[in-house]
């Protein structure tokens, strides 16, 4: 848990930086926002956004951070790969990732942001799958931090003149990286530490399902913070 309030202390950080720079911009909107919905797995996310964060400009900056629950991957064969090749006890497994994300948003289809809108910019996620075989006496994490690259599109529906609700559809792609678990991490390379047996990397992403491409489909709210 130590590590998630580290992620969300900096994502924190992050956040009030962004507020900070684009509060300087005199045109630029602020807003908040909260979604929920459809990750690569159940998940949620908050955002700053600033539209018109360049003076007599329609685009837009966001910054976010986000965590979804995500399918970790093969108990069986995390085992093996990871760990050895005993076979008692019963498998559970539970998988996650926090996000960190940041887009840069096009003229939107009318005013003050509200109507359609696109987006694409890099990101940051930080993937742990967990197993546990209950009566084996073992548990460990598999982790993966990876860049990437998404994009989409936006859209917010005014409720009132401060409050807005916002659609958001798009798809993610996170660049294979580096799998650690207890002792051992497996490489793209394949410049692997402590493998076990004659397992490479191919095999470690086989058993691990460390995000890859992934659809998002997310619905919230939008609050506005105040015009420049």
């Amino acid at each position: 848990m130590s590590k998630a309030y580290r992620f969300f202390g900096s994502g924190i950080g992050v956040l009030v930086l962004a507020t900070a720079i684009a509060g300087s911009t005199r045109a630029a909107d602020l807003r908040s926002e909260l979604l929920a919905g459809y990750a690569g797995g159940p998940g949620g996310q908050i955002n700053l956004t600033a539209y018109h964060f360049v003076e007599n400009s329609q685009l837009g900056i966001r910054f976010g951070m986000g965590y979804a629950i995500l399918s970790p991957g093969d108990a069986i064969m995390a085992r093996r790969i990871f760990i050895n090749n005993a076979d008692n006890g019963t498998p559970e497994k539970a998988g996650h990732a926090f996000t960190w994300r940041m887009d840069f948003l096009g003229p939107t289809a009318s005013h003050n942001g509200v109507g359609w809108s696109l987006y694409g910019g890099p990101r940051y996620s930080r993937f742990t799958a967990n197993f546990a075989y209950v009566g084996g006496n073992e548990d460990f994490d598999v982790r993966a931090h990876q860049w990437g690259l998404g994009g989409g599109a936006d859209y917010c529906a005014p409720i009132n003149d401060e409050v807005s609700l916002r659609l958001s559809g798009g798809a993610d792609y996170y660049f294979r990286s580096t799998l650690e678990g207890h002792t051992t991490s497996y490489s793209p390379d394949n410049d692997n530490v402590n493998p076990h047996e004659d397992y490479k990397y191919a095999d470690a992403a086989a058993a691990i399902n460390q995000p890859g491409l992934q659809l998002r489909c997310l619905a919230g709210v939008q609050f506005r913070l105040g015009a420049h």
